[in-house]
């Protein structure tokens, strides 16, 4: 099932990585970009992933010659997941004067580096979340690749009461990601004059999910939405399963689909999840099919995962806009390079950004865990 709210008028086929125009970075021979995303602790792998993904787009377009002779290079930082660190982290990269800051992983992460970014005028784009609070009200700095967790929680909401599975429990973190979440399922169910049977928490970065599952499994749903990151909602799969929870378990795509089939192995099996990108397995798209061959072309720079797709559809926008920049190459000449992007298709994914919108997609699709570390569309 998939939803795609947004309305497309051009259909223009694959941006190719070739073809750049001439403009100068801020940097000698470089275009400098500033990341602060998880590279350890329990949610390290959708750091990792998104990261990687990028990086095979930007290793593409650097052997081309890069943008203008100019190499596009990401100088990271691990946060853990936190925001007290992302926040510092976020401090040294606009003191280094990075040229834009790039892939942040996290709502919480992001909620605390967006004002800085903003203050310092440094564009913020494609955080790998979907929280609302990040995309309203609009802001000039901010550049949003994937759906929202409005969309996603929607699409939950309504395969779940089609199915006739009204007794919804949410299992969320406890932060202003988990509470997202929250809000959006809530938001859905009430506009079917539903909410909640059952709510309950875990902390950011820890797997004690034991409250948790008594609380909900007293509640006796029919399905879990799940707002986490993969190792608490994983834990808390097992717990349920342990305690006799029949029912079934749907994620957002935040949990890291590939992340999360592995840590569950065969109890992933009819475990759902919400998806923002296209399947990178199945080969329908030109999209899909141009980033499977790039991972081949790269060796071992990434795995074939949703959460690296993720990456590498968001380092591609972010290489068309650098491409539509026009004359000096300056932080608001990217604004307005990827403001001119208008209505495309991407390789059979509909992107589009303009002066007064600055969310690219509002695609979502529902997924399932097959028990063996596939994933099935």
């Amino acid at each position: 099932m998939i939803v795609n709210r947004r309305k497309f008028s051009l259909a223009t086929g694959a941006v190719m990585l070739a073809g750049f125009g001439t403009v100068r970075a801020q940097s000698e021979g470089k275009i400098i970009l500033g990341q602060s995303a998880a590279f350890s602790g329990p949610a390290a792998q959708l750091g990792i992933q998104f990261h990687n993904g990028a990086m095979v787009c930007f290793d593409q377009v650097n052997a081309q010659g890069g943008i203008g002779k100019q190499l596009i290079e990401i100088r990271k930082l691990d946060d853990g997941y936190e925001p007290d660190r992302c926040a510092e982290n976020t401090r040294k990269l606009i003191a280094d004067d990075v040229f834009a800051l790039f892939g942040y992983i996290g709502t919480p992460t992001s909620l605390v580096a967006l004002p800085q970014a903003i203050k310092a005028k440094v564009p913020f784009i494609a955080p790998f979340t979907g929280a609302m609070a990040l995309r309203d009200p609009f802001n000039k700095y901010a550049f949003h690749v994937r759906a929202s967790y409005n969309d996603e929680t929607a699409l939950i909401v309504k395969q779940l009461t089609s199915l006739g599975l009204k007794k919804i429990a949410v299992f969320y973190q406890n932060d202003a990601y988990g509470k997202a979440g929250l809000d959006g399922v809530t938001l859905a169910l009430a506009g079917l004059g539903l909410k909640p049977v059952a709510q309950a928490t875990v902390e950011r970065n820890s797997v004690d999910v034991a409250k948790a599952v008594q609380t909900l499994v007293a509640a006796g749903p029919d399905a879990v939405v799940q707002i986490g990151a993969y190792k608490s909602c994983a834990a808390f799969i097992r717990g349920a399963k342990k305690a006799g929870f029949g029912g079934t378990y749907y994620n957002v795509s935040f949990v890291g689909t590939q992340a999360l089939a592995d840590e569950l192995g065969k109890d992933g099996a009819g475990v759902v999840v919400s998806q923002v990108m296209p399947s990178p397995y199945s080969s329908a798209r030109p999209i899909a099919r141009e980033f499977v061959a790039a991972v081949k072309a790269a060796g071992s720079r990434a795995d074939v995962n949703y959460s690296s797709m993720e990456g590498y559809v968001a380092a591609r926008l972010l290489v068309e806009g650098l491409q539509r920049a026009s004359g000096k190459l300056t932080r608001d000449a990217l604004i307005g390079g990827l403001e001119a992007i208008g209505n495309q298709m991407m390789g059979g994914f509909a992107v589009s950004f303009s002066p007064t919108d600055h969310v690219a997609s509002a695609f979502v699709e529902l997924s399932m865990l097959t028990g063996d570390g596939r994933v099935r569309t």
